[in-house]
Formats: C-alpha cells, structure tokens, sequence
C-alpha cells in the first residue's frame, strides 16, 4: 500500500523566535564579560613609554677616610706620680725633635707627659697636637697641657662657636702690658674673653684625648681676694664636659705660696719646683732662701699638707741658677745621683717626681743640652745622655 504524506520541513535554531527577556539577559551578561575584558588587558598595556637607558660608568667621590682618634683610658693618681715626665711643649714641637722625642718616649718607662701640649704665648693647635698622640704606641699614656700666665694681645685664633677670633687684647690683666714681651700681657680669669677662651681650649683639648690641665702662676691670673675667683666656676665647666665626654680628667695649679683651703680644695694637684742647688741638694723650709720674696717649695709641710696631691720637677723660668738650668751644668755622674736621690725621696714620701725629657735650658747655660742649646733631652743620642739611668731609677734599680 502506498502512503502519500507532505513532510514538514524543521526550523533553523537561528530563525527561532527568542522570548525578549532572554535577548535582555544576554546582552547584560555580554556587556559585563566586555567591561571585565577590557579593565583586564588595560592593566596589562604600559602607562609609560620605556626610555632607552645608554649604560655608562658612574664616577663616584672618593670616600672620606675616617680619622683615627686618641683614645684617653682611665689612670691612677699613683701612675702620675712615679712615671710621670717632664715633655714641656712636646706636642707643640718646641725643640723641633719631635720624631725623635717620639722615640724617646716609646721606649721609656714614662706614661704620664706633663706640659705635652704648651699654650704659652701661642694658642695650642690641636690638629698637629692628635697627629703627634698618635705615633705614641704605650698604652694608657696621659697627656697634659699647660694653660700659661701669658698671653700675645695681637694674636689670631678662630672662635668657631662666634665664627670671629677671639680679642687677646679684651683678656688681659690691667697693668700687665709687655709684661713677657712686646705685644704680651698676663690674662685674668674675671675677664669673660678670657673664660671663653679657656672654654673653649680646654674642651677641644678633652676631645683631643688630653687628661691634664695646669693653670700656670694662678695668683697672677686669679684675683687677689679669692673669694672672687671665677676659677672655680670655670674648673666646674671642665669636670661637667668632661663627665659629658666620660673620660677622667685631673686639674692641677701652680699655686705657689697660696695656703687658703678653700682655694686649694679645687685642685687634684699642686705643681712647682724642686728649688735645689748646684750639687742636687734641697733645703728643708717653707721658701727658697736666695730668692726674694717665697718662691714656695710645695713638698714642704706648710704648702704639703693643704694640696691633694703635690707634683714636683727640675724649675726652669730661663734664667741661670732655675733647676733645670743647673741640672744640666752637671757632670753626667752627678745628675743621675741627684735624678735618683729626688725621685726616691719625693714618691716615698707620697708626692710625684716628673722626671725631665724636654725642657727649657737658660739660653748661654754652658752645660750639656739636646737637640738645640735652649732646651735638654736624656736622649741617647745628644750630648747628655741620662736615658739609661731614667729608665733604670724609674723602674726602681
């Protein structure tokens, strides 16, 4: 049997009819899937066009070399007095042998140099001052300087703290002009450029590593009624930086014939000559007997027994019968006896003996001398030649 039907032809999907919700739907979600495409490749796409970067070589500065520092260490009182030495301006190259008083000093038994670092008629220059503590290789070596009764009125020295220089002639003491020389006077501690000044050398000097001050002559730089002295306020400052600083520090005078406690109870020391004759010996009284008015002897009772701590060395003020000036007119014999009987009885009896390594000599003195005529050195290698026997009386033979 034949069967005769019409077949019915089906639609294409893509002619169907889309209910209108659908087509909504469609094209939000489209919409979203754009915007999250686009936000995603933009982050992807540089903000920035590269630069081309041509390599060369960078010329750097050379680094600042660092400066070595001296390095002040803690000491005893008992150090000072037993290897204690004399180096008067050593630290300011005073006799021009300063590679050679190096030496002398690293090979001796000192660890204490007394007036290293001079500011008699010239401001100390620290600079050249650390570059000489350097060379020193001893240990706990204490170096000391002098804060002199003499001042030049037209000398320059840079006030940094002001940025001016400072004005010696606003420090001196009335009355006291050309007094040491031409252009010279004898500064007072109740002028206020004066205390600046001590201010400011004192602290450098501490920076520096220096342990020891002496103020030299104080009753020529001081008031005659101590009560007014400005000096003890100025010793005060110097205790505060140096606790500031953490280093210990001593402040000595030469107080001469001054016996007021009070006064006196400001200093860790006394210092002053021996006052001995041409053949070594000492007298036993309160002054020197040749010289006018009391040119104090401090180991005696009178001054002894008010000072802390006493420090005694050969004098030298440049003239022909000072200390140091008769040391020298010595046969060689004769200056180690005199060398050994002072030491031995000065630190048996608990005061310092500094034993002398430069020093000022009177300047026609016709003795032995070392590097120059106006000055002394033990060193083996001028005409002198007491090395040994310091080395050996310091170290108790």
């Amino acid at each position: 049997m034949q069967f005769d039907f019409k077949q019915e032809k089906k639609k294409s999907f893509w002619k169907k009819e889309i209910p209108f919700i659908w087509a909504i739907l469609g094209v939000v979600v489209l919409s979203v899937i754009l915007v999250f495409l686009t936000k995603f490749y933009a982050a992807k796409i540089p903000t920035k066009i590269p630069t081309v970067v041509i390599p060369h070589r960078i010329k750097k500065p050379p680094a600042e070399p660092i400066k070595p520092r001296y390095i002040p260490m803690p000491f005893t009182m008992e150090t000072l007095k037993k290897k204690g030495c004399v180096a008067d301006g050593f630290l300011s190259e005073y006799a021009g042998n300063t590679e050679s008083m190096v030496k002398l000093i690293n090979r001796s038994e000192c660890q204490y140099l007394h007036r290293a670092l001079e500011t008699w008629l010239m401001p100390p220059d620290f600079d050249k001052a650390e570059e000489i503590m350097l060379k020193i290789k001893k240990p706990g070596m204490v170096f000391g300087m002098f804060i002199a009764e003499a001042i030049k009125r037209n000398e320059e020295y840079y006030y940094p703290q002001e940025d001016r220089n400072f004005d010696f002639s606003a420090m001196c003491r009335k009355g006291s002009d050309n007094i040491w020389g031409e252009h010279t006077c004898k500064p007072n501690f109740e002028k206020k450029e004066y205390r600046k000044y001590i201010r400011y050398i004192t602290q450098k000097a501490m920076d520096t590593g220096i342990q020891s001050f002496l103020f030299g002559q104080v009753y020529f730089q001081d008031e005659s009624d101590l009560e007014k002295s400005e000096l003890p306020k100025i010793i005060q400052e110097m205790r505060a930086y140096a606790k500031e600083l953490g280093i210990q520090i001593v402040v000595g005078a030469q107080t001469g014939y001054i016996t007021d406690d009070d006064y006196l109870e400001n200093f860790d020391y006394i210092e002053g000559g021996v006052g001995m004759d041409s053949a070594g010996n000492i007298e036993d009284g309160p002054c020197l007997s040749w010289r006018s008015g009391c040119w104090a002897l401090l180991w005696n009772e009178r001054f002894q027994s008010r000072a802390k701590n006493v420090f005694l060395n050969l004098d030298w003020s440049g003239i022909q019968s000072d200390d140091m000036s008769r040391f020298a007119r010595m046969d060689k014999k004769t200056r180690e006896k005199t060398l050994k009987n002072l030491y031995q009885y000065f630190t048996s009896r608990n005061m310092g003996f500094m034993m002398p390594m430069l020093a000022p000599l009177y300047k026609v003195n016709n003795g032995c001398y070392g590097p120059k005529k106006r000055f002394y050195s033990p060193d083996n290698k001028y005409l002198c030649q007491d090395e040994n026997a310091i080395k050996a009386i310091m170290q108790g033979q």
